[in-house]
Parts: structure tokens; C-alpha cells; sequence
């Protein structure tokens, strides 16, 4: 394993445990409005810190999903 991925899991273990932190000390409901999109929705911080915590995720794997090609065969070398 080297050390790049060592250290993406290092963060992502502590940002769960970020995420269960919040979630164990924050049981109070919270107005979320998004007047476009929504009229209003009231939950568990809890739960509004995850759906944050997740579309993030998602955000973030999509804009760094693929975009990587490998790099060309040279043409100039012949397969003997």
C-alpha cells in the first residue's frame, strides 16, 4: 500500500468520525429551506449532516472521476 492511499483513508475514516460526532451531539431539529428547489424541511441535524456529508462525497467523485487517459504507444517502435 503506498502512501497516498494510506493517507486518503487516514481522512476519510476521520471525516466519518467527524460525521459521527456531530450526529451524536446534534439531535435538535433544524429548518433546511431552499425556495427554488424545496419549501422547507425540518429533520434532525443528524440526518441534515449526513445528506450534506453524502452529496459532498458524491460532488466530489463525480468531479474526479475520470478525465485521466493513458499515455500513447509510440509509434516509432516496432513489437519484436
Amino acid at each position: 500500500m503506498n502512501a497516498k492511499v494510506l493517507l486518503k483513508t487516514i481522512f476519510a475514516m476521520l471525516m466519518l468520525l467527524l460525521l459521527v460526532l456531530m450526529g451524536m451531539n446534534n439531535k435538535q431539529e433544524v429548518s433546511f429551506t431552499l425556495p427554488p428547489l424545496l419549501k422547507g424541511v425540518s429533520q434532525p441535524a443528524a440526518i441534515m449532516y449526513f445528506a450534506f456529508f453524502g452529496v459532498g462525497v458524491l460532488t466530489g467523485t463525480l468531479l474526479s472521476a475520470g478525465g485521466k487517459k493513458g499515455a500513447a504507444p509510440k509509434s516509432g517502435k516496432s513489437d519484436k
